[in-house]
Parts: C-alpha cells; structure tokens; sequence
C-alpha cells in the first residue's frame, strides 16, 4: 500500500500538494514564532525590561508578518522540491530497484 505508486501528475493533485506543504510551511513558523517570542521575553525577565504588545503578541509587527511569510514561501519551496522529487523524478521508485 505504502510502496504503490502514487499515480500520475494532475494540475489538482500538484494544486493539493502545494497548499499542503504551504500550510504546514505555516505551522511550523507557529512553532519558531512560539519560540522566538518565549526567547525573548526571558531576555527581558532577566534584564528586568518592560515589555510592550502588539495585539498580543512581544514581537514587532514586522518580525512577526515576517516570520510567518517566511514559512508560507518556505513551505511553498519545499512543496515544490518535494513534487519534483516524488511525482516527476521518482526517486523513491529508483531507490526501491536497487534493494
């Protein structure tokens, strides 16, 4: 079932593929954002700093806009590294021939 070939490439199955590595592109800049935000207001615990918010957020708005467009176009590229690998390359197949 694993080991089957996933078929031929579609424009929709391209399309499906592309927005679900953009949006786990997304996630995983949640996390980093997550991080880089507790990061820093340790920083600022321990030197004893007031913090200001951005609706929420300990971020500049545009650290914050930046880390999650760097995800989504993160995601975007290796959706589209990943395509050509799997669907136009088939690599795995290859990998799969010579065991």
């Amino acid at each position: 079932m694993f080991l089957d070939a996933p078929g031929n490439p579609t424009k929709l199955k391209k399309i499906v593929y592309l927005i679900a590595a953009t949006i786990l592109g997304l996630l995983l800049s949640f996390i980093v954002h997550t991080i880089v935000e507790m990061v820093y207001l340790s920083l600022m615990i321990e030197q004893g700093r007031r913090v200001v918010f951005y609706h929420g957020c300990a971020l500049l708005p545009v650290i914050s806009y930046a880390i999650w467009a760097l995800g989504a176009l993160g995601g975007f590229l290796l959706g589209r590294f990943w395509w050509r690998l799997v669907y136009i390359d088939r690599v795995w197949a290859k990998r799969i021939k010579k065991a």
